[in-house]
């Protein structure tokens, strides 16, 4: 079981959906998509009838799986950003450190227990040739209203004493460390609070014109159950869509995690690592880890698996990952030799081409979706329900009126062609990060499409 859902405080499930219910506005999903859609939509417009309904339990797949990194960026970082939409890169920045402010406002005013900490996110250089682009980014980054600051060797080790550190870019204000369980169940209650009608154990299996609304029939532990609604918001992440054409821009890809024993203060003074930021390495196939709790890390990444079959429950433990990471724990910090694992999950992430969320609607208007947030959901979520009900409010507004909301992702290849070119691009990622960072023709060719993958 994942660390964040292996608590006491886990609520109760509420009842499956059985019989058939109207509503203004039913919501697809209750990860962090659904629950933020739920809760914008009930504080906008007290009186909206809302349902929410969700095939498993509350944050029980990608939002309670997660390494709980909060970022500002909605463009899957900086980098991302500049290389797709520079000329809105300013305002998108700004909207996105908006919507973080707006989740730690929520977070206060109803006094939700999920730890949530503006830390900041330290990124490092673990390789001599990134040592250069890290020294580049803060002047670079700064006209667009992101302010890093650049450390070199000493000082990065001064937060976090790994010998495998050359330099590091410290964001300060760019992200937050929340429990992202946590913060999905404090959102559950603010939603029941708000008169939300949760439904879970409920999955919804089709969706089809019904009059002037929107027919979403269900099956849950105690039969079949249908909603109509005057409007549908579909958050289902990587799970397969209720839009066929959703399909084309979504591959599950599983990213896995540990979480160690508690760890002895001897080796906390020994890492130094007496600040909670959050921390990445900056290789193709990426690291993240933070602090959790008082004496814990927690280290996931590198591996993004993507499998022939979709998704499956049989894809959450995968030994041969997890024993790597173990490695490379060590490895990043030795004085951590020894040390046991208390926790090992994986789950799926919705990853598109773009890396960064697409939003859209079908059904002339009446239904909304927001996807393809690839492992940075947690802050990027809010804003994706929030554009929804922009969308299906049918409004203009600064969060729909910018090219990354207006465009879908280019789609992935069907078939066997997919498998194989993500396959190829892992390869070639991997390639990669042991050249120096030299990236081979097909990467080349990737990038001049606008196409990649991401671990």
């Amino acid at each position: 079981m994942p660390f964040w859902l292996d608590s006491p405080v886990r609520p109760e499930p509420a009842p499956p959906l059985t019989g058939h219910e109207t509503a203004d506005l039913l919501v697809v999903g209750a990860g962090f998509t659904g629950l933020w859609t739920a809760v914008l939509a009930k504080a906008t417009a007290p009186e909206r009838d809302v349902v929410l309904v969700e095939g498993g339990r509350v944050g029980w797949a990608a939002t309670g799986r997660n390494g709980g990194f909060c970022a500002a960026s909605i463009t899957h970082g900086f980098g991302n950003g500049l290389s797709r939409w520079p000329d809105e890169l300013a305002k998108l920045t700004r909207l996105g450190q908006d919507n973080l402010q707006g989740i730690a406002d929520t977070v206060a005013k109803y006094d939700i227990d999920c730890g949530f900490e503006l830390t900041g996110e330290l990124d490092v250089a673990t390789e001599d040739y990134q040592v250069g682009e890290l020294q580049e980014a803060p002047e670079v980054a700064r006209p667009y209203g992101v302010e890093l600051e650049y450390l070199d060797r000493d000082a990065v080790r001064a937060l976090a004493d790994s010998p495998l550190y050359r330099a590091g870019l410290f964001d300060r204000a760019g992200a937050a460390m929340v429990d992202p369980a946590r913060l999905a169940w404090g959102l559950r209650q603010v939603a029941l609070d708000a008169g939300v009608r949760l439904y879970e154990g409920t999955r919804a299996l089709d969706l089809a014109d019904d009059g002037a609304g929107v027919r979403v029939t269900t099956a849950g532990a105690d039969g079949p159950g249908s909603v109509t609604a005057a409007q549908v918001a579909l958050a289902t992440n990587a799970f397969p869509p209720l839009l066929a054409r959703l399909k084309h821009y979504l591959v599950p890809v599983y990213d896995y995690v540990l979480a160690t024993e508690p760890i002895d203060r001897a080796r906390w003074d020994a890492i130094g690592w007496g600040d909670r930021m959050g921390i990445g390495d900056d290789g193709n196939q990426f690291h993240y880890y933070r602090r959790i709790g008082e004496d814990r890390i927690l280290f996931g990444g590198y591996d993004a698996v993507f499998h022939r079959r979709g998704m499956s429950p049989d894809f959450d433990q995968r030994p041969e990952t997890f024993a790597l990471l173990a490695e490379h724990l060590v490895e990043t910090f030795p004085q951590l030799e020894g040390v046991a694992m208390s926790h090992a999950w994986g789950g799926a992430i919705d990853t598109c081409a773009r890396f960064s969320p697409f939003m859209g609607t079908a059904r002339r208007g009446r239904v909304a979706y927001a996807a393809g947030y690839t492992g940075l959901g947690v802050g990027a979520s809010r804003f994706g329900a929030a554009v929804m009900l922009d969308l299906l409010a049918g409004t203009t507004t600064e969060r729909t009126d910018n090219e990354m909301v207006r465009t879908l992702p280019l789609p992935f290849p069907p078939g066997p062609a997919r498998w194989a070119g993500v396959e190829l691009t892992r390869w070639s990622l991997d390639r990669a990060d042991r050249n120096e960072g030299r990236r081979n023709l097909w990467l080349r060719t990737l990038d001049r499409m606008g196409l990649g993958f991401d671990s």
